[in-house]
């Protein structure tokens, strides 16, 4: 993991297994590292992670959590995250960087975001761990 005064950008599905303990070794990985971005201040995300997050808490998980539950989840991680509101630049910068990184427009868009608040982690299952776009390194908190 990266030091306490490290950004850390978390990808909507570390996020999502910090809440859902249907799988208790992801769920306790996800909730140390979520809770320590937290408490050190540290932890950024986008718009587009809370709007997924809010869908996978509701809609993907087995059982899903309700509405309100779901909200305030989204209501804390943006309350003590700082949050990207991307723009217009923020957009066209990720559809040159999914050329560049030869990734799908949705994983430009977070290393876009990432990049933009100073994240020099974005912590993700979803991508190649030790993959580096811009100043961001992908790590999977969940590889060993």
């Amino acid at each position: 993991m990266t030091s306490s005064t490290s950004a850390g950008f978390c990808d909507t599905n570390i996020l999502a297994y910090a809440y859902d303990d249907t799988q208790p070794a992801k769920h306790e990985v996800a909730r140390q590292l979520v809770d320590r971005l937290g408490d050190t201040r540290v932890g950024v995300a986008s718009i587009q992670v809370l709007q997924e997050l809010f869908v996978t808490l509701t809609r993907k998980l087995r059982p899903g959590l309700s509405h309100d539950q779901a909200r305030l989840i989204v209501s804390d991680v943006a309350r003590n995250w700082r949050i990207l509101q991307p723009g217009v630049s923020d957009v066209l910068d990720a559809i040159d960087n999914a050329a560049r990184w030869r990734l799908s427009f949705w994983d430009a868009m977070l290393l876009t975001a990432a990049n933009r608040l100073g994240a020099s982690v974005l912590w993700s299952e979803d991508l190649n761990d030790r993959q580096s776009c811009g100043l961001v390194t992908v790590r999977n908190p969940f590889a060993r």
